[in-house]
């Protein structure tokens, strides 16, 4: 039996372009990237629950899908915002505020999902890694729409997941930084920090010197995130293996052996 809960979430995606079609004059970039975004959620939460031998979704999952539908809404503005200003059209102030609206509903959902889980017993790796990438591409989408103001470079915030991820995938000289670290408070923080400082950058209500300090900060603490992740990895792989070491049965020594050296 197929997954309904990516289906419905395929739907809501749908529904939502559609609003924001009439209330925005979404363009073909737009539909194009929010169709694609919501195809790409559809598969990966069904093939997710697939994998984990499941056919429903979880109380907090179903928050979670709601805040993916809102951030397939986000891509699609941004894609529709970045395509006008590229054909030197200009964006109106009207989808970049339903934009920030959008976004910031997604940062406070974030919030209640983990709650849910852990109030309903119901936690579970799959909810958490659904949320965690939820966020990582929420952070990338609104990365692409700061780069107007503020330049490139605020694309290394939004990609830095990514590199990370692509990295673990390809390194099997390193299968160690294929581990799960433990779950810290400040590690959440940072991560909610950058969904925050790019939302508001994106709103404009700051002088550009300011977002470009707020959103550099973001970036660095994302570098010292992910640098102490990568740390903490390696001294657990190199204590596991040490603890192997200690563990292993020596050789024992038989008689044929013993003989064997005191024999001309």
């Amino acid at each position: 039996m197929t997954p309904h809960g990516p289906v419905v979430g395929l739907v809501g995606v749908l529904t939502l372009l559609a609003v924001l079609g009439r209330a925005t004059g979404l363009g073909p970039a737009g539909w194009i990237v929010g169709v694609a975004s919501g195809v790409a959620l559809c598969s990966l939460l069904k093939a997710g629950l697939v994998r984990a031998s499941r056919r429903r979704l979880l109380p907090a999952d179903r928050v979670t899908l709601s805040r993916a539908v809102l951030v397939c809404g986000v891509a699609a503005l941004v894609a529709d915002i970045v395509a006008g200003t590229v054909a030197g059209t200009g964006g109106t102030d009207e989808p970049t505020g339903v934009l920030v609206a959008l976004a910031s509903v997604a940062l406070v959902l974030d919030a209640v999902d983990g709650r849910v889980a852990r109030r309903t017993g119901t936690v579970h790796p799959l909810g958490a890694r659904f949320d965690m990438e939820t966020d990582a591409f929420l952070i990338l989408v609104l990365s692409v729409a700061v780069t107007r103001d503020l330049g490139w470079w605020v694309l290394g915030v939004g990609v830095a997941r990514y590199l990370l991820l692509l990295v673990v995938l390809a390194a099997r000289w390193a299968p160690w930084l294929r581990g799960q670290v433990p779950a810290r408070l400040w590690r959440k923080v940072i991560a909610a920090y950058q969904g925050i400082v790019l939302t508001v950058a994106t709103a404009g209500i700051l002088p550009a010197v300011a977002a470009s300090v707020a959103v550099a900060a973001g970036l660095g603490l994302l570098v010292l995130s992910f640098g102490t992740e990568v740390l903490t990895l390696r001294r657990m792989s190199v204590s596991r293996r040490h603890e192997v070491e200690v563990l292993a049965p020596r050789p024992v020594v038989g008689p044929t052996a013993v003989d064997a050296r005191v024999l001309p």
